[in-house]
């Protein structure tokens, strides 16, 4: 994850927290950008991490989805092979998967998925 986008996804987070109070400890960070070792590399995906899945995961089902897979894009930035890889995943294990470039389409994504269906 680049800067901006680092930047971007904290002013979602915080936001969020401010918005959903009760929901700020479901909504997580899947930390995959971070620079490391080789050594520490193997532990992680050994421990489960996986290449490409979404920066911000909201753990609550709705309307059908189990959760909501949230990656953050910068502007024209453009998903990985392996993030497309894990977005059709998780669409077709029954979840949701978005990418917000603003914090507006953030809030705008978050609020659609929280809607109840009538």
């Amino acid at each position: 994850m680049n800067h901006n986008e680092s930047k971007l996804q904290q002013e979602c987070i915080q936001i969020f927290r401010l918005k959903y109070p009760k929901l700020a400890r479901v909504l997580i960070a899947v930390p995959n950008a971070a620079r490391r070792s080789p050594r520490l590399g193997k532990i992680l995906k050994d421990e489960g991490m996986i290449k490409g899945a979404s920066d911000l995961i909201l753990l609550v089902p709705s309307n059908g989805s189990g959760s909501l897979c949230i990656e953050m894009k910068y502007q024209d930035g453009r998903q990985s092979e392996s993030q497309k890889t894990f977005a059709v995943d998780v669409v077709r294990a029954g979840n949701r998967y978005v990418i917000c470039r603003s914090v507006y389409e953030f809030l705008t994504e978050i609020e659609k998925y929280l809607q109840k269906s009538e």
